[in-house]
């Protein structure tokens, strides 16, 4: 079986009675949602149903992963980078909502930095009765299983060892890789571009401008087609960065028709965001512009070639910075567009 397929109480899964419908919650951003695949299909191959509950950035993300039978959009005020004021009937709501749906068994995934135990005291409101999480906090009675994992495991790899910890396996066959449902919307581009992504949610994690903007004449210049591709406001951004070189596609695509330009590129240049991810689930190589605001270990694109560009020792190393704290950006503006052609190089002759 392929990791795009996944098999509810398969002989592959742990032996245990069937867990019903069971909630997997993860409150961030989009690729954070796309890294929990593997996860996701264990828990399915356990459970009659499995609800997502994702925030608002990660609905679309959510709604891609196989196994996922229907997803809870919720706004987490303790999680969310924009975090919305603390709402007394919000919280109600959601456990009114989570005690409707007759979930019964919870799987809270959280960065290493989160803490599961406040939803977790939600979801004990709304009356489910097993609780799983990672948690360095003391839980008293808001978690079932408490599990504890290395710092420096790849996202993936930590989130599928809580759903082993909470006694879901993934079915035989299945490789554990990251995936997204097919099939996917056509292309009108014939297979073989690359793809330039320039953007990031976060500023820190972004290659300049500029850069990208000289990457796309060296790229071709070297013979590729490049499709730019953004956000609906990134579109001056994505105009700027394609020029008269490259095909803007700024704005132009919902999460599940990136998926599908990702899926018939030959590689993808881009940051460590959302689309390296999904990059990853769909099995194209990743030239990964990495600034080590966090690290490559934990965040860089999961199983699929990849060739790692910007300084990882720089001193902006392991801050978590949003912002860069150096002045001129360092880890990221030494990597020059003759980088780039080279590492793009690397993975299509591979």
């Amino acid at each position: 079986m392929s990791a795009g397929a996944f098999a509810r109480k398969s002989a592959g899964a742990l032996a245990r009675e069937s867990a019903g419908t069971v909630l997997v919650a993860r409150l961030d951003n989009a690729g954070d949602v796309l890294l929990q695949g593997p996860l996701v299909r264990a828990v399915a191959a356990g459970a009659d149903r499995v609800v997502f509950l994702a925030s608002p950035q990660g609905t679309a993300a959510a709604e891609l992963l196989p196994g996922v039978d229907e997803v809870l959009t919720w706004h987490c005020p303790w999680i969310d980078g924009a975090p919305q004021p603390v709402d007394a009937a919000d919280i109600a709501a959601l456990a009114d909502r989570v005690r409707a749906m007759g979930v019964v068994e919870a799987v809270i995934s959280t960065s290493f930095h989160q803490s599961p135990l406040p939803l977790a005291l939600v979801l004990r409101t709304a009356g489910v009765g097993r609780i799983s999480a990672i948690s360095v906090d003391y839980p008293g009675s808001l978690l079932d299983v408490r599990h504890k994992v290395d710092d420096d495991l790849p996202e993936p790899e930590r989130a599928l060892s809580l759903a082993r910890a909470a006694g879901f396996e993934l079915p035989d066959g299945d490789d554990g890789r990251l995936a997204v449902r097919r099939p996917l919307p056509a292309v009108a581009h014939e297979p073989g571009y690359l793809v330039l992504h320039p953007g990031a949610s976060v500023p820190a994690r972004v290659w300049p401008a500029e850069r990208c903007a000289e990457a796309v004449e060296a790229l071709a210049d070297a013979g590729h087609r490049v499709l730019v591709t953004g956000g609906p406001g990134e579109r001056a951004l994505t105009a700027a960065v394609a020029g008269t070189r490259g095909t803007d596609l700024g704005g132009a695509t919902t999460l599940a028709e990136m998926a599908a330009l990702l899926d018939g590129a030959a590689a993808v240049v881009v940051g460590n965001t959302g689309p390296a991810h999904l990059a990853a689930a769909v099995g194209t190589p990743v030239v990964s512009l990495f600034s080590p605001v966090v690290p490559a270990v934990r965040w860089a694109p999961y199983g699929v070639p990849t060739v790692l560009l910007g300084e990882q020792s720089a001193p902006c190393r392991d801050t978590r910075a949003r912002e860069c704290p150096v002045p001129g950006h360092p880890c990221l503006s030494s990597v020059s567009a003759a980088d780039v052609v080279s590492a793009v190089e690397e993975l299509v002759s591979a």
